[in-house]
């Protein structure tokens, strides 16, 4: 008998745990379909956070995918259709070492060569990218916050959107721009 209540013991602290590592979840509805990402609010605290005040702001509603290079990632959340860049809060420090790898359906952060650089602009990995991961050849890496839950025909489908060279007002051109726009109308918190 004491076996079998250790055990039952064992298994509801499992399903428990497992329950209580479910991080955020935000849906993002697409021009090409929806999606949704939890977030490790666990090991990327700094990155979650800010993720969703940009969320919660509506900053994403209304912004593109604006960068798609099949094989390897597509990118959004910074840029309107005109190609005009939204103007962001202050940047997040890089959580880069939490661990999390930029595995295929990971969602991280763009940033430039500054590790502490990232802002609002994310990017969804389609493939396993170990350059991207910490400690790659620069001694840093990307952070990754999260992953792709459901929806992943719709990251499949922007990723294999041709792409072309575009203008864009303060940044003159810009390459790998997909030749369709894909819009993000909205990105919610789930309840």
């Amino acid at each position: 008998m004491r076996k079998i209540i250790a055990s039952l013991f064992l298994i509801i602290t499992c399903l428990v745990s497992s329950v209580a590592i479910a991080g955020p979840k935000v849906e993002f509805k697409t021009t090409m379909g929806n999606f949704v990402v939890e977030l490790d609010d666990v090991k990327a605290p700094k990155t979650t956070a800010n993720f969703l005040d940009y969320v919660k702001s509506g900053f994403y509603n209304g912004t593109i995918f604006h960068r798609v290079i099949d094989g390897f990632m597509i990118q959004g959340g910074g840029f309107t259709a005109d190609m005009n860049q939204k103007a962001t809060n202050a940047p997040v420090a890089s959580e880069a070492q939490n661990g999390l790898k930029n595995q295929t359906y990971t969602i991280a952060m763009a940033r430039t060569s500054d590790p502490d650089s990232a802002t609002a602009q994310f990017f969804i990995n389609v493939n396993s990218n170990e350059g991207l991961n910490y400690p790659n050849a620069m001694g840093n890496g990307y952070t990754v916050f999260g992953k792709v839950i459901s929806g992943i025909q719709t990251i499949d489908a922007i990723r294999k959107i041709p792409t072309m060279v575009a203008s864009s007002p303060k940044m003159g051109r810009m390459s790998d721009v997909p030749s369709k726009t894909v819009t993000i109308e909205s990105a919610t918190i789930l309840k």
